[in-house]
């Protein structure tokens, strides 16, 4: 978000040496969750706070940032709409963990739909529907589609995480189908805007950040469909099975892929971009490791496809097998990072 909120946005960041503070922050207070919600849920409460004020910090800064902003279009709307349900999310994520804790008494599950809906659906994937926009068309070099789909797609989505949070204080049912319904129609009409942009892009090759968009897609496509099949049967693997594909699947292969591109042209810009003219620089192809990215591809694309079966088939051997893969693969992707960022040119 450091780098691509400005891409977005158009305008600087208003404070961006917060985002040194954020990280570490983030980093502490997710380790203490862990721990606490390993079996010291004393460590809760602290762990919470502290994502809470990295969190904090990182939406302010963006709504800081944004009042920079002259005219809002569908992409900058988007960026203050996911951040708003961030802010409400982690919110709901504290009082979740004081609840764990025990040191207030709260309906945990109550609370733990609208603080998943309110992350995962209204700022994880708003911010992929935005950004999708302006990063897929600039890396595909794609143009002549239309814009009406996303705005469709971003509406449905925001009234479905406002439905499903009213459901789940009011314990109304028939208002959480109706925001399960709009989010499946949201992301039809989402995955229908990134076809389109996918067939009119000018750059026709499938390198590695394009098959891992297609499986991050497919993915989404066969989570709805697991999804909706949870709603009409309420068999449990089938809601498991869907998260899983949402969570590894769609988000996890799109933002190893989009990795892919970002990283290098980061390392390329700072590290090369001063020597063009000068001496010989290496092209971003060069950058990327191909024979271990598609290893690494291979792997988890393996991995996640696995687990899926051995969730819907409830076997745990298989689980332990398409972990096996995922493992090796995020040792891959680790190696791959350090490739990129330490990347030299060959003499």
């Amino acid at each position: 978000m450091a780098q691509l909120i400005p891409v977005v946005l158009e305008v600087g960041h208003a404070a961006v040496e917060l985002f040194y503070a954020i990280w570490p922050l983030l980093g502490i207070g997710t380790i203490l969750m862990v721990v606490g919600f390993f079996g010291y849920p004393a460590l809760l409460p602290y762990g919470g706070t502290v994502v809470l004020i990295s969190m904090m910090i990182f939406v302010m800064e963006i709504f800081v940032t944004m009042k920079n902003v002259k005219k809002l279009n569908l992409v900058m709307s988007s960026v203050l709409i996911s951040n708003t349900f961030l802010f409400f999310g982690i919110i709901f994520g504290l009082v979740m963990a004081l609840g764990y804790a025990g040191t207030i008494e709260v309906d945990i599950m109550s609370l733990l739909r609208s603080h998943v809906y309110l992350v995962i659906g209204g700022y994880i994937t708003i911010t992929l529907m935005g950004l999708s926009v302006v990063l897929l068309p600039m890396f595909g070099l794609s143009h002549g589609f239309s814009m009406k789909p996303l705005e469709v797609a971003i509406a449905l989505m925001s009234t479905s995480v406002v439905l499903v949070v009213i459901s789940s204080l009011t314990k109304y049912i028939a208002v959480a189908y109706t925001g399960y319904i709009f989010a499946v129609a949201s992301m039809l009409l989402y995955f229908y805007m990134v076809y389109t942009i996918f067939k009119t892009r000018a750059r026709k090759e499938l390198d590695i950040y394009s098959i891992s968009l297609i499986y991050s897609y497919f993915s989404m496509m066969v989570s709805l469909v697991l999804g909706v099949a949870y709603l009409l049967v309420s068999y449990e693997p089938l809601l498991l099975a869907s998260g899983w594909l949402i969570f590894f699947g769609f988000i996890g292969f799109a933002v190893t892929g989009h990795i892919y591109k970002i990283v290098p042209f980061l390392v390329w810009f700072e590290r090369f971009s001063p020597l063009v003219g000068k001496e010989k620089v290496p092209m971003l192809a060069d950058m990327l490791p191909a024979k271990s990215s598609h290893a690494q591809f291979v792997f988890c694309a393996i991995g996640v496809a696995v687990i899926t079966v051995a969730i819907l088939a409830q076997n745990e051997t298989l689980i332990k097998a398409g972990a096996s893969f995922l493992v090796v693969g995020a040792l891959a992707l680790v190696r791959n990072m350090f490739y990129m960022i330490n990347y030299k040119l060959r003499k």
